[in-house]
Order: structure tokens, then sequence, then C-alpha cells
């Protein structure tokens, strides 16, 4: 039975390039009826520019799927590390 769950297991890749990861302090979401586009960007105090570091697009089935996780991610980590204080809007990612 083990050999056979073992089969339809997901064999997850992470390339060195992509696990070294990317910064990111500020994202922009926006949707069509199709997609969800998730600019991850990274703003540089006094710096006028802030380049995208990562663009990731899904299905909105996916980006619900999204939200549930890190839902569930944040009430983990507070349960383990304390309470995320918000100082800024707490509907903005910035």
């Amino acid at each position: 039975m083990a050999n056979q769950d073992n089969k339809n297991q997901l064999q997850i890749q992470l390339r060195p390039e992509i696990a070294e990861g990317k910064y990111s302090n500020l994202a922009m979401i926006g949707h069509t009826p199709s997609d969800f586009l998730i600019d991850f960007i990274f703003a540089a105090p006094g710096i006028p520019q802030a380049p995208v570091v990562s663009r990731i697009i899904m299905t909105p089935e996916n980006a619900k799927k999204l939200l549930f996780a890190l839902s569930d991610n944040v009430k983990k980590y507070e349960t383990q590390f304390g309470e995320i204080k918000l100082q800024n809007n707490p509907n903005a990612f910035n």
C-alpha cells in the first residue's frame, strides 16, 4: 500500500536560483475573470522606483486555496511566536 501512495506524490523540485528567494515588502494584486495576478515588489526607502521581483499568476480557485493556506500558517506562527502586530493599514501589504 505504501508504494502506491508514493506513486501519487508530487515531486517538488527547487532549483538553486529559486531557492535563494526574493525579498518583497509590497504586493499588488489584480484579477480577471479567469486569473489572479500577484506582483511582489521591493520598495526601498527614499527610492522612487520599486521593481517587481516576481509575478505569480494563478486561477481564482488556487488564489482562494492560497488565502486559506496563508491564514492557517499565520495562525500557526502566532501560536508559536506570538501575535504579529500590524503598524500600518491592515489591508495594505507594504
